[in-house]
């Protein structure tokens, strides 16, 4: 459990997807982000989460206009044939990323057990931190990440508050039941947008915010 630390392996992926030659790739996919969840300001409460949350969907998401191919799966094709066999499962693992919108369905000993709102899947995630405030029912925007045979965290995951769980829920099972050709990824973008907003608008009612239906906001 002491091990469970993929940042150094993590480092050389942004080292590698920082390059000066990506460097404008890297400002055309941070606006391209930004346009889907929500432009985020500096003095945002969120601020430094959602651009954690950019840095993850720019290795481990987006794909290259050049090669179709993320930063993860480039690197883990560069690295893998001269890499330990170790080395190279946790970059495989890189491109293997778990990311949506997950219930808190129960909480073990240095575990979390969370389910896939889309897709019905459920996770088991270590974490050995307490996780202040987090409970049974919420829903929250998370990558899991495989590391060393567990799920864990990324440093980005967006807590939506209990009075929206219940529209976002219901979202959810009306666009898979009516839209199943819809991409998943719009819903979790678009609760994005909608938790700025709470965070930004607090004389509006957060149900007001997560209205799908009216989209008045």
């Amino acid at each position: 459990m002491e091990s469970l630390n993929y940042q150094p392996y993590l480092d050389k992926l942004i080292g590698f997807a920082s390059a000066e030659d990506r460097k404008q790739d890297l400002v055309s996919a941070k606006a391209e982000y930004f346009r889907l969840t929500g432009e985020v300001h500096e003095d945002d409460k969120s601020f430094e989460m959602r651009m954690a949350s950019f840095l993850d969907w720019f290795l481990f998401d987006r794909q290259s206009p050049a090669n179709g191919r993320t930063p993860a799966q480039e690197y883990y094709e560069l690295v893998s044939k001269d890499s330990a066999p170790e080395d190279a499962a946790i970059f495989r693992g890189f491109t293997e990323t778990r990311h949506g919108l997950f219930e808190v369905r129960k909480f073990g000993k240095a575990m979390l057990r969370l389910r896939d709102l889309y897709f019905a899947t459920d996770y088991d995630v270590t974490e050995r931190r307490n996780v202040a405030g987090l409970e049974k029912g919420d829903v929250i925007e998370a990558r899991l990440i495989p590391f060393g045979g567990h799920l864990l965290f990324s440093a980005a995951s967006l807590y939506h508050p209990r009075e929206g769980i219940k529209a976002i829920v219901k979202e959810v099972k009306r666009r898979r039941k009516k839209e199943p050709d819809r991409d998943p990824r719009e819903i979790v973008w678009e609760c994005a947008r909608m938790a700025l907003k709470v965070e930004r608008y607090r004389q509006i009612a957060v149900e007001k915010i997560y209205d799908f239906e009216s989209r008045k906001l």
